[in-house]
């Protein structure tokens, strides 16, 4: 919405100008109109500028585990949270691993092994053993808000780098994840996830993670979205990883 402020000068006129038309305030309206409108199409929305800040810092986590099937590869999300390239992801994507690899955006895959975890929030915090020329860390931003516009980025159903638009819809929610694990304290959002984003970052409108994706609601057990999503809050997660919000 382009909100327009108009304002109005007493102007001083010479006897030979002439006066001031209905014809001439119409037209410094519209060109303010116009100016304003102007303005606003320069401006990037608010998901085109959260994306373009945050994709540098978004990683690819793939895993490997080994059961009675044999092999199982699984891909999730991460997010690089420091200068060194840790990576913040959700402990499920990784639990149980055989071997770890982050994807950077840049394409730089590297092996990761887990440095520290805790099953309580589920976050998990993996160290890279190769880094990529550059390092870009997220920006971590402070605690999400009911009705606030909020920004999932991930890699749904292996569609690398795909982001959703919605609102954070609920703060300290309590979810149930097994029947004796509950994961408590969670933003519910409703932006579209669905598997392969979790671990992956929630942002706000200026491209800040405010939580990281850990789960969707599933009443169906058929693992698809149905307009509920949770996140850790980032002061939960990047405490776990020693990088809290400034």
């Amino acid at each position: 919405m382009v909100v327009l402020a108009v304002a109005v000068f007493a102007l001083t006129r010479g006897p030979d100008t002439a006066p001031i038309t209905a014809s001439d305030v119409n037209k410094a309206v519209q060109n303010g109109i116009a100016k304003a409108q102007d303005e606003a199409a320069k401006a990037p929305p608010d998901a085109a500028a959260a994306y373009r800040v945050a994709l540098p810092s978004l990683v690819t986590v793939t895993t490997q585990r080994t059961d009675s099937n044999g092999a199982e590869r699984g891909t999730g999300a991460g997010v690089v949270v420091s200068a060194e390239g840790t990576v913040l992801t959700a402990l499920h994507v990784v639990q149980g691993a055989k071997s770890i690899e982050v994807t950077f955006s840049d394409g730089t895959a590297s092996e990761a092994t887990v440095e520290d975890q805790d099953l309580a929030t589920d976050i998990a915090v993996l160290t890279p053993t190769q880094l990529p020329q550059v390092v870009v860390p997220a920006v971590l931003g402070g605690g999400a808000q009911v009705g606030e516009a909020v920004f999932a980025l991930g890699h749904p159903l292996g569609l690398n780098g795909s982001l959703s638009a919605g609102v954070v819809s609920a703060l300290g929610r309590t979810v149930q994840v097994s029947s004796d694990r509950t994961l408590k304290d969670l933003i519910q959002f409703d932006a579209a996830v669905n598997p392969g984003n979790s671990g992956g970052p929630l942002l706000n409108k200026a491209g800040q993670v405010v939580g990281i994706v850990t789960g969707l609601a599933n009443p169906s057990e058929q693992n698809f979205f149905v307009g509920i999503g949770f996140a850790v809050p980032i002061a939960t997660a990047g405490g776990i990883a020693g990088s809290p919000p400034q």
